[in-house]
């Protein structure tokens, strides 16, 4: 619930309609610096995405830790290392998701593959496509389904 301004608090002698006026400004300047801050965001989205990033941050610390306890000559705990194992399958499959034809990555990946500047490959990696035209326009019969609808 919005409370009221405490009338004691509020200059007499500046009219309301300038205190609404500071609030508007106020307003339009916190809608201008969120904007920005998710634009921002969505930019750094375009190339890896949020979950990939706060993923691999959560990994890279549990690896610390367990170089943490190497330094230190003592025995990493086994929990530990079931940690980094199921992290290092689980960042497989979010690879291969992104990586998957639709994918964040597969697309920034299609984008690097057309610069002729690149010091590496980056074609090998992209995978064929999945469909292939049989004819200019993609036309043919439908296929029965055997179901008795199209069947005639």
């Amino acid at each position: 619930m919005i409370e009221k301004p405490d009338p004691e608090k509020i200059d007499k002698e500046v009219p309301i309609e300038v205190h609404l006026g500071r609030v508007a400004r106020e307003l339009v300047t916190i809608k201008n610096l969120l904007s920005e801050g998710i634009r921002y965001l969505r930019d750094a989205e375009a190339e890896i995405p949020e979950r990939i990033r706060r993923f691999t941050h959560h990994a890279h610390s549990i690896h610390d830790i367990k170089y943490m306890y190497e330094e230190l000559g003592v025995p990493v705990p086994q929990y530990i290392l079931i940690e980094i194992e199921r992290l290092d399958d689980r960042l497989r499959q979010l690879l291969a998701e992104e990586y998957a034809e639709g994918g964040t990555l597969n697309r920034v990946r299609r984008e690097m593959a057309s610069d002729k500047e690149n010091r590496f490959n980056h074609t090998r990696q992209i995978a064929a496509p999945t469909h292939k035209k049989e004819t200019p326009d993609e036309t043919r019969p439908s296929i029965a389904l055997g179901n008795g609808i199209n069947e005639g």
